[in-house]
């Protein structure tokens, strides 16, 4: 007797998407349940029991009602060291090791193609000293520049200088004995020793010295004043230019030593080697694409992210909840992870806010992405499939109803209670459910007896069954009346 009053605990899965309440219509409406599947509800209780007559029935007991969520996934870590390409552009893939290998520090992941690098390289390099050459002769120009101030200052134009300041002493001269000479013949011509013509000669001679002293000393006054200062212009001018010049050309090598060197860096970049030891994945592809980014001959860009080393110390599943039950899933809510060789018990650490992109790919069915954290575990590796059930609720010692039991109408819930082997018609007030059983609030006792699939059994039931699926009919088809009037019109 202690062994028949003991209650049982169910844990039976509701498929992640199905709405509890659309999964009973369809149930009851239909009657679809199968008597495979009856049977297999029935053996989630010892008390149950299938009469040889018309109807099969169920008592009613209390136990342990378990409401969860059922998703495939599979194994990633939550915290990876990701490799990524460091060549700039699009590059080829000739060699990637495979997904899974464990390797060695220093041992080669990755190669990419380098015939385009080494191309680059060779032209940086030649490049380089061209600007190396042109800067050197650009140097050599300042120098110069600079050195030709000097040389005019101290050379040229003081040679210039001496030059006229000599030929000014000699007009100077000049005209102080042409000046001597004409008051010399002025005192003969008084005493008639020359003719009057003779005296004007020498005062033409004094005029003529005095006009050749001005022009020099003009050239000179031009020569401090105008031609030295336009020459001192020009050479400022020149070194002005010339250094321009050298910071380009200097800025030019240096921007060319930047290319060599970053090509030389790329070249070396093409083989990639691993910085630690320990097991190498590739990077999970798009829903969309049906091979992996990264194989023999893939086109690769710069950043992109060509291998993973996860830590396996943080694993974790990331699967995709419908969104018709999101709403009941929160971080902390118990997660059982059944593995191929293991079960373990996990949590829900992440639900998404936001559902990720829906497609053909994904049957244009709308998921959340949630984040199961497991437990540190020897032998979980990234790829390993899982089945996750999520815990939605536990209801403890309540009154347990099969979900076969049930005829949803307009005017409520209903089942038929065996009464004297006679079905009889009774009103249910239901809670929480999941794909086999329900919770009975109120309009059923323990112990009492049930049919099961009562649509399919009881003529009342029906008779209610496709009362309400004609109704549902009704609602969805669109009004005739509209209809003909819009085809009037």
């Amino acid at each position: 007797m202690n062994a028949e009053k003991e209650t049982a605990e169910d844990t039976v899965r509701v498929s992640g998407g199905r709405n509890e309440r659309r999964v009973l219509r369809g149930v009851v409406v239909f009657g679809v349940i199968s008597i495979v599947g009856i049977v297999s509800a029935v053996a989630y209780w010892p008390e149950s029991r299938i009469e040889t007559g018309p109807t099969l029935t169920h008592t009613i007991q209390r136990g342990n009602l378990t409401v969860s969520v059922t998703e495939q996934g599979t194994l990633e870590s939550s915290n990876n060291t990701e490799i990524k390409c460091k060549v700039r552009g699009f590059s080829t893939v000739t060699y990637v090791v495979p997904t899974g290998t464990v390797v060695e520090e220093g041992q080669e992941l990755v190669r990419l193609d380098t015939k385009v690098i080494e191309e680059q390289y060779s032209l940086t390099k030649t490049n380089t000293f061209i600007a190396q050459a042109t800067l050197a002769e650009t140097q050599a120009n300042v120098e110069k520049a600079k050195i030709a101030i000097k040389a005019y200052e101290q050379g040229r134009f003081r040679s210039q200088l001496q030059s006229l300041e000599k030929e000014l002493a000699a007009h100077v001269r000049n005209l102080r004995t042409a000046k001597k000479m004409y008051e010399r013949s002025k005192d003969l011509f008084r005493q008639g020793y020359v003719t009057e013509l003779e005296v004007e000669g020498n005062a033409f001679t004094v005029t003529q010295a005095e006009l050749e002293l001005e022009v020099k000393e003009t050239e000179i006054s031009v020569l401090k004043d105008f031609t030295r200062k336009m020459q001192m212009e020009t050479l400022n001018g020149n070194i002005t230019a010339s250094e321009s010049k050298l910071a380009a050309d200097q800025a030019g090598l240096a921007m060319e030593i930047k290319r060599r060197d970053r090509a030389e860096q790329e070249l070396q970049d093409c083989v990639i080697r691993a910085q630690k030891s320990g097991l190498v994945i590739y990077p999970s592809a798009a829903s969309w694409k049906t091979t992996p980014d990264i194989t023999d001959g893939a086109t690769v860009r710069k950043d992109q992210v060509l291998l993973l080393m996860p830590d396996l110390s943080q694993m974790q599943v990331k699967l995709g909840i419908h969104e018709s039950v999101i709403d009941r899933v929160n971080p902390g809510l118990e997660a059982i992870v059944t593995l191929p060789d293991r079960t373990l018990k996990a949590t829900v650490s992440e639900v998404a806010s936001v559902t990720r992109p829906a497609g053909w790919w994904t049957g244009n069915v709308v998921k959340y992405d949630t984040v199961i954290k497991l437990p540190e575990n020897e032998g979980l590796k990234p790829g390993m499939s899982a089945e996750i059930e999520v815990i939605l609720a536990v209801h403890e010692d309540v009154l347990l109803l099969p979900v076969a039991a049930v005829v949803e109408t307009e005017d409520g819930n209903f089942c038929w209670v065996s009464a004297n082997g006679e079905p009889v018609k009774r009103s249910v007030e239901l809670g929480d459910s999941n794909d086999v059983f329900i919770e009975v609030l109120s309009g059923l006792a323990e112990g009492e007896e049930v049919v099961l699939n009562p649509a399919a059994l009881v003529e009342e039931a029906a008779e209610d069954a496709l009362a309400t699926l004609s109704s549902d009919s009704d609602s969805n088809a669109p009004d005739s009346t509209s209809s003909r009037e819009s085809a009037a019109e």
